[in-house]
């Protein structure tokens, strides 16, 4: 393996191709995403709605409970 400056190209090298790799993955996971979510609103549903679901359901119920205190907190305050 050869070596410049300390670091060893090959492994390197390999460690660059999978980042690549996973960017191209990465990109076409978020464009398939895109494309459920335009399915979505050809369907009529609000995409915006359904993003806010999707961040929702990642929290569990704690932290989503607090979250929804807080909004209703704010919203009381500033009486909307």
């Amino acid at each position: 393996m050869a070596e410049v400056g300390g670091i060893a190209a090959d492994r390197l090298r390999s460690i660059v191709e999978r980042i690549e790799k996973l960017e191209e993955e990465k990109a076409a996971m978020a464009a398939d995403i895109r494309d459920v979510y335009a399915e979505a609103k050809g369907n009529g549903f609000d995409v915006k709605t359904l993003r806010q679901v999707v961040r929702l359901r990642k929290l569990d119920a704690a932290d989503r409970d607090e979250q929804e205190a807080l909004l209703d907190l704010y919203k009381r305050v500033l009486e909307l």
